[in-house]
Parts: C-alpha cells; structure tokens; sequence
C-alpha cells in the first residue's frame, strides 16, 4: 500500500520562500502538488513524471520548482517570492504504477502580508 507524507509548510511574509517535500513508498509515476484555500476548491499547482518532465499551473509558473528524486521516491517543491494568495494547505498526489493516486495529509502555508 502507498504512503504519502508532506513536510515542510509554515508561517512566511510575502516574498519569502519555502520547500515542501513530499516522501511516497512503493511504486511511482508522476509526482504532483495541489493546494487549498479557504474556501475554495483543490487546485493544481505542478507534476513531474518519472522521467522528470515538469508542468506548472500558470499561477506557479516562474515562481516554484518542483523536482524529485526516484532513488528516495520523494518530491519537492520550492516556493518562492510567495504572496498572501499563495495562503492553503498544499497537498502532495503521487500517482502508483498499480491502484488509485494517493494523497498525502497535507502541510499548511501560510504567507503573510
């Protein structure tokens, strides 16, 4: 069974930076973060597949890297020059080779203005 762990979140001012990691066991595809605000829907923010092609939502682009490292099955997430709208809980969602995507606890971001 897969196990997802988000570490990482915390309290920033605006145009502050922090990493957020993410560790999965078993067997894994792409890697992604999503992330929710108060009050709004989960949104995505960025994946990486296996061979390490990236793909950003438009309002990370620029601003956060993701990455990962398949010898530890884990990923990451760099976040910079971050804005009071970049206020959620970011979510780590990793993708198995066999079953259902899977979905870490959560880590919560909190940028101040």
């Amino acid at each position: 069974q897969v196990h997802v762990v988000e570490s990482g979140g915390g309290l920033v001012q605006a145009g502050g930076s922090l990493n957020l990691s993410c560790a999965a066991s078993g067997a894994i595809t792409t890697m992604g973060w999503y992330r929710q605000a108060p009050g709004k829907e989960r949104e995505y923010v960025a994946r990486i597949s296996i061979e390490g092609q990236t793909m950003y939502a438009d309002s990370a682009e620029g601003r956060f890297t993701i990455s990962r490292d398949n010898t530890k099955n884990t990923v990451s997430l760099q976040l910079r020059d971050l804005q009071p709208e970049d206020t959620a809980v970011y979510y780590c969602n990793v993708a198995p080779i066999r079953g259902n995507v899977k979905w870490g606890q959560g880590t919560q971001v909190t940028v101040s203005s």
